[in-house]
């Protein structure tokens, strides 16, 4: 007989032995089943939206496991900001459900922080969740690929329309990635710009395709 590890519900309390228990599960807030594939905004069909087809961004593909709203962004925020470490392998969890289907790629990089705010911090989430996620897949995680170079204000503190331009030039990679399969792993998408940031830098590097991975994604109010 299968023994179960006694375990509370992270969002009811309740007694389970996952650490999310089915009915909590199921009301999670997901995507809109038609979205933009190329940034997961609700559309009214699910082909690439009229900003998208302007503008492509430059991954090749994103995911996300949820929508950033209650309670997801309340366990996003405990363990970003109260260093709740233990939540990470969850999100890692939600976001690998996420991924079941797809190929697997070569190298997953976390977004980077900025030396400045990993001190402050102690730790960078979107590292944290990708530790999880690779030793779950078997990718290589490569943390010291990418370096964020400038230090900027919070992208949750620039207007929308302003943040492509507060995080241009903020990363280097000095890794040859010569058509190898990266995708870059972050907590949380809003405008995009900092994923499409990395992505950019990434591909001039030579790589083959660039996926975004996060665990939920942010509507515009």
């Amino acid at each position: 007989m299968q023994l179960f590890q006694h375990k509370h519900c992270v969002l009811c309390q309740a007694s389970d032995h996952r650490d999310i228990c089915a009915a909590c599960l199921h009301d999670l807030p997901r995507l809109s089943q038609a979205h933009c594939p190329s940034c997961l905004l609700p559309v009214p069909s699910s082909q690439i939206c009229g900003t998208c087809l302007r503008k492509p961004p430059a991954w090749n593909q994103i995911r996300a496991a949820l929508r950033y709203t209650y309670p997801v962004d309340a366990l996003i925020q405990a363990l970003k900001y109260r260093s709740d470490l233990p939540l990470a392998p969850i999100l890692a969890d939600l976001l690998l459900t996420e991924l079941q289907e797809d190929s697997l790629p070569d190298y997953v990089i976390p977004v980077p922080l900025h030396p400045d705010r990993l001190r402050d911090r102690g730790f960078n989430q979107a590292h944290e969740i990708s530790r999880y996620l690779c030793r779950k897949t078997g990718c290589k995680l490569l943390p010291a690929a990418c370096v964020r170079i400038r230090s900027t204000p919070s992208q949750t503190e620039i207007p929308w329309k302003k943040r492509k331009q507060n995080i241009r030039n903020a990363f280097i990679c000095t890794q040859n990635f010569a058509g190898k399969q990266v995708a870059i792993v972050d907590d949380v998408m809003t405008s995009g710009a900092t994923l499409n940031e990395l992505a950019k830098v990434i591909l001039r590097q030579g790589a083959g395709s660039v996926r975004a991975w996060v665990v939920a994604r942010a509507f515009p109010s």
